[in-house]
This record gives structure tokens, C-alpha cells and sequence, in this order.
């Protein structure tokens, strides 16, 4: 008999030390800003903690302030960074961010970062013992290594776990790169979610029916549509729920929420409808914050809505304040 599963998902991928303006105006004249933590995966990690599950985070940080930073912040919420690995040689990447509602133009300084230099070796330290293995189109950009270690934990053998991938598209990160590697992963993967425009720029089309014919691999699709909902393709079905409204506040990291929470209701056993709302209230948390990781709405505004028939759920609209007004 195996050893009991002591992790829910295991989130893999780079985080880095992120600087927003700690004062408004323009960028070029902002004197004071605030260090905070920016990462796909961990911010994945960070949500189903929020969520209760047992998450875990593995990446690799340099040996300096700002690594022990992005170490302390993603261990805050309650996630296992047990597997962060400390290059001695590499630094931690950072990056800079301006925030705003309509979008956050972001400046990174990443390359040759320490998380670039993850390879297949780091395989051999890793526990798979896992219920979901989260990965993201990022790491596979980062670096050659990165990418055969991408390939490795696809070809690694699923006794517990199912592969979920985060198309995740950056495309300042594939400048002379081969994208088709994009399809190889996703095709290879168990779940994936995808932005449909970000599917429109990779594969050329946003239509959830074409993306699963480019995708027939994947038990499961999900094609996200923004403010307008996400589509869930499984099993031959094809359901979309509507996002909730929510006051924007910046929309950075509510695709990263939405993983989450729709993970979170599928290792749940959850209906096809509420794994998709609980993606969509998990994206919102973050939408009203300046952060890529929100406050969890109340336990009974998330229950309500999960079990709010169509009507009552396209009335719902969440403010910044956390005010649900029908």
C-alpha cells in the first residue's frame, strides 16, 4: 500500500519579489514603493491554503532578502514551502508593476534568475505523492531546463496525481522561442485553463468547441472569457457560467484565484456549474484588491452564492467594500 496523499496540489513555478507604486502619479516621478510578492503558481498555492487544502509551492529563489521575502510571504498563507530550492549563485527575480483597473503594464527583471536555472535534476526531489500537480506555460519559457523539466513531470508517472496546466500566456517571455511546445504540454495535461484571448494568440482561435478539437487530450477544458464567465468542456459537455459582477479593482491574479478555486471544487467533487462559480468568487477576491492574492469572501456569502439559482446569481454584484447588493 502507498503512503497516505499529504499534499492536495503541489504548485510549481516562479515567484518574484514585485514593487507597485507606494504613491499615486506618474511612474517615472513615484519616489516610495512597496515590495510585495508576484508568482503564477504561488499565487495558486496561496489561494487553495485560503481554501483549506494543503497546498505546496516548489521553486527556487536566490540566496538574498528578497528570495527569503518571497519565501516568508507565499509561507504566510499557509502554504508548504518545504521544496524551495536556494540558488547560491543566481538571484531572485523581481519585477515592477503599475496598478490600475483597466490593467497593469509590468517591467520584468527575470532573466537568469534562479528559478530559470530549475532543471530536470530537481525531479529527483520531489514528492508526487500528490493529488494535483499544478504547472504553467511560464516556466516552460523561462529557460531550455525549465522546459525539459516541464517535460518531465508530463511524462512522470500520474499513480496519484492529475497534471493540471495554466496556458498563461507571456508573450515578452517566448521571443524566439517555439510556442508549439504550448500545445505539447497542454494536450499532455489532465486539466487545463486557458484565457480565450490568450488561446486566440497561441492557437488561433477563442472558441472553446475549436480549442478542445486542438486539445483532445485533456479530460478536462476550461476556457475562460473574462468578465463575461468560462466554459467547461468534459466528458463530450459543454457548460458556461457568467463571472459575477465585481468592482475592479485591478485585474491582476484573478486568473490565477479562478485555478484555484475551480481546483478546489473538483478535488471536492463538485457539480460542473459550481466548480466554475467557485472559480469566479475566488477571482474575485482578488479583483478588489491591489494584491495578486485577496482576502476569502465570508463562508456564507460563498455558500450563498454556490447555491444561487441563475437568477439570483446574475443579480449578485460585489463591491470593493465586500458589499454583496442584489
Amino acid at each position: 500500500m502507498g503512503n497516505p496523499v499529504e499534499t492536495d496540489v503541489l504548485c510549481l513555478g516562479e515567484s518574484m519579489a514585485l514593487f507597485v507604486p507606494g504613491e499615486p502619479g506618474p511612474v517615472d516621478q513615484v519616489r516610495t514603493w512597496i515590495r510585495t510578492v508576484g508568482g503564477a503558481e504561488s499565487n495558486v498555492a496561496c489561494n487553495l491554503a485560503m481554501l483549506g487544502l494543503r497546498a505546496k509551492w516548489v521553486s527556487a529563489v536566490g540566496q538574498d532578502a528578497f528570495g527569503k521575502a518571497v519565501v516568508s510571504a507565499v509561507a504566510s498563507h499557509g502554504v508548504d514551502v518545504s521544496g524551495v530550492v536556494v540558488d547560491p549563485a543566481r538571484p531572485t527575480g523581481l519585477y515592477i508593476k503599475e496598478s490600475s483597473a483597466g490593467g497593469s503594464p509590468v517591467r520584468y527583471y527575470r532573466r537568469g534568475s534562479a528559478a530559470s536555472g530549475m532543471g530536470p535534476a530537481l525531479l529527483g526531489d520531489l514528492d508526487l505523492n500528490v493529488r494535483v500537480v499544478h504547472l504553467t506555460g511560464i516556466t516552460a519559457a523561462l529557460s531550455d531546463s525549465c522546459l525539459d523539466l516541464m517535460r518531465a513531470l508530463v511524462a512522470a508517472p500520474r499513480n496519484t496525481f492529475r497534471l493540471s496546466f495554466d496556458l498563461n500566456w507571456r508573450p515578452g517571455l517566448w521571443t524566439g522561442r517555439d510556442t508549439s511546445v504550448l500545445r505539447e504540454l497542454a494536450d499532455s495535461a489532465d486539466i487545463v485553463l486557458a484565457g480565450d484571448d490568450e488561446a486566440l494568440d497561441v492557437w488561433g482561435t477563442s472558441d472553446p468547441a475549436e480549442i478542445r478539437r486542438i486539445l483532445p487530450g485533456p479530460a478536462t477544458v476550461v476556457v475562460k472569457h473574462g468578465a463575461r464567465g468560462a466554459t467547461l468542456i468534459e466528458g463530450g459537455v459543454s457548460v458556461f457560467q457568467p463571472a459575477l459582477r465585481v468592482d475592479v479593482v485591478e485585474p491582476v491574479g484573478a486568473g490565477d484565484a479562478f485555478a484555484a478555486g475551480f481546483l478546489a471544487a473538483t478535488l471536492a467533487g463538485e457539480s460542473p456549474v459550481r466548480r466554475l462559480r467557485s472559480g469566479h468568487l475566488q477571482a474575485a477576491t482578488t479583483l478588489r484588491t491591489h494584491d495578486d492574492v485577496g482576502t476569502p469572501l465570508p463562508p456564507g456569502l460563498m455558500t450563498s452564492l454556490l447555491d444561487a439559482d441563475a437568477d439570483e446569481w446574475a443579480a449578485a454584484h460585489l463591491t470593493e467594500q465586500g458589499v454583496l447588493q442584489p
